[in-house]
């Protein structure tokens, strides 16, 4: 029998659409899916070649990833952002949402004496519910007036019993960019190691392209993933890289834990890293459905809907963000996110992502009535 005290898991912020999904589902074409960010495009074939033929799904895999894969990793961070990351300080994980979700009590172990967990206040769930899994307290840091991480928000008692610092840049939902060389600043003035999710990093539309390890290595940790880039949600390769203290623990302890990348996965990373051209293509058509769905969105119901500085992701005030969620349901036949699965402070504003093809984006406005 379960401990009335112990921990019940709340309902997973998607499930509680599943009401809205046979409104959409009942309009003439089906449910247009624009709350999760799952990718719709297809990865290059080469990729898929690698995937099919790595003839290495029989032995297991190193949980740091393969020599070829972290030499890809560091090849790609000198060619995108002109940093130089020693192949120790480099590593795999399984995807990154698991690595959110699970760093935290890790890095409880290595450091007993603090409990807390900051993160942004409207964010990606994970990071809060990591903190929760590791029986830490999560501080939501508020944005400032742009979006940003407001790091002279953060309480100094907060600070000092801090376990970890989560950035997100550009950020899920928000779009929003932060100053990762401030955020690197803060966490090395505080002794607070930063660990700076650029998981959409490749979309970043208002600046240039921007990592925490142009900051130096020293006291943070960035961390990647192919899914959004290379359209390989399904495939599950993230990495790791950083300060080597840091990383050097993870590996470590992640070992134990058993957390590998499958090796054929491995071999598919090595080539969507060496290529960037469907990189490129894969921005423009992003580009696009922001720039369409906003328009489309903006004349039906009346209400701003910005472009992002960076993800793929529109993020707008409805005022209610359920009330905007069934009536797109219900005359769209589309799904949105409404904001409050994103923490209180999104409560009024909407999720879109724009993840379905082009065609089926035409459907929802031809629903609406908008040309």
């Amino acid at each position: 029998m379960n401990d009335p005290a112990g921990f019940v898991p709340p309902p997973y912020p998607y499930d509680r659409l599943d009401r809205l999904a046979p409104l959409a589902a009942a309009l003439p074409g089906g449910v247009v899916d624009l709350s999760i960010g799952t990718p719709c495009d297809p990865p290059p074939a080469a990729v898929v070649d690698a995937l099919s033929h790595s003839n290495a799904e029989r032995g297991y895999p190193a949980s740091i990833g393969s020599e070829s894969l972290r030499a890809a990793i560091r090849t790609w961070l000198h060619g995108q952002f002109q940093v130089d990351v020693p192949v120790a300080q480099i590593a795999a994980c399984v995807g990154t949402k698991e690595f959110v979700a699970t760093t935290p009590q890790y890095l409880k172990l290595r450091t007993p004496s603090r409990d807390t967990v900051l993160y942004p206040a409207v964010a990606y769930p994970t990071y809060e519910m990591g903190a929760t899994l590791a029986g830490c307290r999560g501080v939501p840091v508020p944005a400032a007036p742009d979006g940003s991480i407001d790091l002279a928000a953060i309480d100094p008692a907060d600070a000092a019993r801090a376990l970890m610092l989560w950035v997100n840049s550009p950020s899920n939902p928000t779009g929003a960019l932060s100053d990762l060389h401030a955020a690197a600043a803060w966490g090395r003035a505080n002794d607070v190691p930063v660990f700076s999710d650029e998981c959409y990093i490749a979309f970043t539309w208002d600046a240039p392209p921007s990592t925490i390890l142009h900051s130096g290595l020293d006291g943070v940790v960035a961390v990647h993933s192919l899914s959004k880039r290379s359209n390989l949600a399904g495939v599950r390769v993230g990495f790791y890289a950083g300060d080597a203290e840091l990383v050097n623990y993870l590996k470590e302890v992640r070992k134990h834990v058993g957390m590998m990348v499958p090796g054929p996965a491995q071999a598919a990373a090595v080539v969507a890293l060496g290529d960037e051209a469907h990189v490129v293509v894969q921005r423009d058509r992003y580009r696009h459905r922001l720039e369409r769905l906003a328009e489309v969105l903006s004349s039906w119901c009346g209400v701003e809907v910005p472009m992002p500085a960076g993800g793929f992701y529109l993020w707008f005030d409805a005022h209610d963000g359920w009330q905007f969620a069934e009536r797109l349901a219900r005359e769209g036949g589309a799904l949105v996110s409404p904001g409050d699965f994103y923490g209180a402070g999104g409560s009024h504003n909407v999720r879109a992502a724009v993840v379905q093809p082009d065609d089926r984006i035409e459907l929802v406005a031809s629903r609406l009535g908008v040309r």
